[in-house]
């Protein structure tokens, strides 16, 4: 027989699976608590309980489908710690985009609503759940780019990589996690081999940005040449 705590816990968490659906499929103001205590099977009140309002509720929400993601797709990749950099950085995005191709994924959703009708209530939450990852690849990026590289190096060189697993993943999905067949990007299909070449792609990059920045800082100011190119007095 089941508790009044267990009872309560299953409620929260029925509520909670519920809003995930409901807020991913039609965002904040389109959403209403009778809608999401309905696909709970539990009752209105239950919300207040619970989360105190919708808005919190959506909060909540956002931050367990985003759980769920990363506990089915780890962001290490399973590599291990002292794996080198280059399989460390394609365990890690080798994660990342099957994180954000599963058709499970329901965070994604709510950041697209977020896009089309704005409410801000993510942003903290956002920030506090991702920058970790952010700090993880911006470590990953750092160590294969060398000490010589400067923090605009780094980011840059994170943007470009992380753009490369978001934008085509992106824009081959649509509501239900169906591919979409119409003009545009081109649909990844393979995604596995897709892997393998945004870690190619990026690791190559990452080599050419090293070798400009170390022979950057090896080279005297008085040796680079002006724009007629003659060497500086």
């Amino acid at each position: 027989m089941k508790t009044p705590r267990e009872d309560a816990a299953r409620t929260r968490k029925n509520l909670l699976d519920a809003a995930c659906d409901i807020f991913a499929a039609k965002g904040f103001r389109d959403s209403t608590i009778s809608e999401i205590s309905a696909r709970a099977k539990a009752n209105i009140a239950a919300v207040n309980y619970h989360f105190g309002s919708k808005e919190t509720l959506y909060i909540e929400a956002w931050r367990s489908a985003f759980q769920a993601s990363i506990k089915a797709h780890p962001p290490d990749g399973g590599a291990s710690p002292d794996a080198s950099p280059e399989e460390r950085l394609h365990a890690h995005l080798a994660a990342t985009v099957r994180r954000l191709a599963d058709k499970n994924n329901r965070e994604y959703w709510f950041v697209q609503r977020e896009f089309i009708q704005p409410t801000g209530l993510l942003e903290e939450v956002m920030q506090r759940e991702i920058h970790p990852l952010q700090k993880q690849i911006q470590g990953l990026v750092r160590e294969l780019l060398g000490p010589s590289a400067s923090d605009l190096d780094v980011q840059f060189c994170e943007t470009s990589i992380i753009s490369q697993c978001i934008t085509p993943i992106v824009a081959g999905k649509k509501p239900g996690g169906k591919a979409i067949a119409k003009a545009g990007p081109p649909v990844i299909t393979d995604v596995a081999a897709y892997i393998d070449h945004v870690v190619e792609f990026s690791l190559a990059g990452l080599r050419a940005v090293r070798q400009r920045v170390e022979a950057k800082k090896g080279c005297h100011p008085h040796k680079r040449k002006n724009k007629r190119g003659k060497e500086n007095p």
